[in-house]
């Protein structure tokens, strides 16, 4: 069975429209836990567009799941990881102009910058996974890099529809299983809601969902314990 993790971030993000001091995700990641989240995560970037470090650093103290930092491949985000010591760092790529991440982190192109901050990272005792497409050669690298985990990028499939949708679950269901061959730990998260999170619940060997938006959405209207309570339900 799959665990959750549930991404604060855009509580943040409702905060930093209004610059103000509310609502706070350190309150909003207490509320997950208490709707049954397996895990908290947040993508602290570096422009700091939703959470900022302060809220990293409250949470490192008051998170009693496992906490998942999620950040760029650059030097700066590793070095703060490596001083809060999240229970996780997952590497995911970055771009200023985006409204969101968009496909998985190329590890092959930057293997060796990936390579040094894997060793750093794992030598402060933080376990490491890499935000990858669903293709054997990025899974390739990640394994032969050290890193514990692969968390499959989902957008194609949540972007899909009908047949198009199959085939991605198919190619999910694929690399979710070369992942686990190569001795690695299967994640998937990215658009991923509750009308389409079940199939990719049910793919062989899957560990963990990363899930933000759509449940912060359905959390405004029913609150947060509840849709965390809903979304568990679902992939349980």
């Amino acid at each position: 069975m799959a665990t959750l993790g549930v991404n604060i971030d855009h509580v943040a993000t409702l905060r930093q429209a209004r610059r103000t001091v509310e609502p706070d995700p350190v309150w909003a990641a207490a509320l997950a836990e208490l709707g049954g989240a397996d895990a908290i995560t947040v993508h602290l970037r570096e422009d700091r567009r939703h959470i900022q470090d302060r809220d990293l650093e409250v949470l490192r103290r008051t998170v009693q799941v496992k906490l998942n930092l999620e950040c760029a491949l650059a030097p700066e985000m590793v070095e703060i990881a490596c001083r809060v010591r999240p229970d996780q760092v997952t590497i995911v790529p970055e771009r200023r102009a985006e409204v969101t991440t968009e496909g998985g982190l190329d590890v092959v192109a930057h293997r060796r910058a990936a390579a040094d901050a894997i060793v750093r990272l794992r030598d402060a005792g933080i376990a490491v996974s890499l935000f990858l497409d669903p293709a054997a050669p990025q899974i390739e690298t990640a394994a032969s890099l050290g890193a514990g985990i692969v968390e499959l990028h989902t957008g194609c499939y949540a972007n899909a529809d009908g047949a198009e949708r199959q085939a991605r679950l198919v190619e999910l269901a694929g690399a979710g299983e070369f992942v686990r061959r190569v001795g690695l730990e299967l994640a998937a998260g990215h658009g991923l809601t509750y009308r389409n999170v079940v199939p990719v619940a049910r793919l062989d060997g899957m560990g963990e969902l990363n899930i933000g938006h759509s449940i912060v959405a359905r959390a405004v209207l029913v609150g947060f314990r509840e849709a965390v309570r809903e979304m568990k339900a679902l992939i349980g």
